[in-house]
């Protein structure tokens, strides 16, 4: 597998499930800004290997949305619905080196034992039909380093757990099809929402069993509403308005902990966004989750910095 080399790469993936809402331009403002302060790549690639969760134009729409904030990528966007050749390639490696197997066990099996597998096909020799094809786990990642929390530690029975990598309805599982890409991308750094802190410890054992060069990892404060919920598709976030981006791109950088000039409004967006390179700053970052800056109040707590990655 070829994989393009770069002293700093960074990415945004989101998926065609809707439109950009704020919650999305804190995770891709948050990596345009620490990939460009670093003279570094960023890239787009839009995650559609999901066809029943997608939206018709969506993609479109999004990377129209990009464009309007200012944040214009480096390359071509790549798109996942045209990987699956290299989804296979590495499925086709990982069960030649005896590194996953097929599973046939039904979820309501699994929820019985408290939602983490237990390995019951491990050593069945079961077949590909209506099977899901499970990671055969040889080194569990049990924590891992995060650029803004420090040391995160999973739980134990997540970070052992032989999850799928390939599901049964035939559709690449998402953790196989992010570590494929970052790598064939050449990603070194991957500044993301926390609500993707729970995947990462997988995502590594991915990388390791690969013989791949694990990237570094930044988890984001999400943008949450009244109800304690992030922002979403799924909640009904309201899409990026159009018009001037500047004020949001403001409260994005604010969300974020960045200076911000007082007298940003007399200046264009790409003024305001080159201001925005040269002072990030990941210290200025908050860990908690809040609520967008419009709401009645500005914070909710997330935990620690040592938090515990629950499932």
């Amino acid at each position: 597998m070829h994989m393009s080399m770069s002293s700093c790469t960074g990415r945004f993936a989101p998926s065609p499930s809707g439109e950009l809402h704020f919650g999305s331009l804190i995770a891709a403002l948050g990596s345009y800004l620490s990939a460009r302060a670093q003279n570094g790549r960023w890239l787009v690639r839009i995650e559609d290997i999901d066809p029943p969760r997608e939206i018709p134009g969506a993609a479109t729409h999004i990377l129209q949305q990009l464009e309007q904030y200012g944040l214009h990528w480096d390359g071509e966007v790549l798109w996942q619905s045209q990987r699956h050749e290299a989804y296979r390639e590495a499925l086709d490696w990982l069960q030649q080196h005896r590194q996953s197997y097929f599973c046939t066990c039904p979820r309501s099996r699994i929820q019985q034992l408290g939602g983490f597998y237990d390995g019951h096909c491990r050593d069945l020799q079961r077949g590909s039909e209506n099977a899901a094809l499970r990671l055969r786990q040889h080194a569990p990642v049990n924590e891992f380093t995060d650029r803004l929390r420090g040391t995160l530690q999973a739980d134990p029975r997540l970070a052992q757990e032989d999850f799928i990598i390939h599901r049964r309805d035939g559709l690449f599982a998402y953790n196989l099809a992010v570590v494929v890409d970052d790598y064939f991308q050449g990603v070194t750094e991957i500044v993301r929402g926390a609500d993707l802190i729970e995947p990462t410890v997988r995502q590594i054992a991915l990388y390791q069993q690969f013989g791949w060069a694990v990237p570094q990892y930044l988890h984001l404060p999400l943008a949450i509403n009244a109800d304690g919920n992030k922002l979403s598709k799924q909640n009904h976030a309201p899409p990026l308005p159009q018009g001037d981006a500047r004020p949001l791109l403001v409260e994005a950088l604010r969300f974020l902990g960045q200076q911000v000039d007082e007298n940003w409004q007399d200046e264009t967006q790409e003024k305001l966004l080159s201001r925005a390179v040269s002072q990030w700053n990941i210290a200025l970052i908050p860990q908690d989750n809040a609520l967008k800056p419009d709401a009645r109040t500005t914070a909710f707590s997330n935990g620690s910095q040592q938090a515990m990655i629950s499932r």
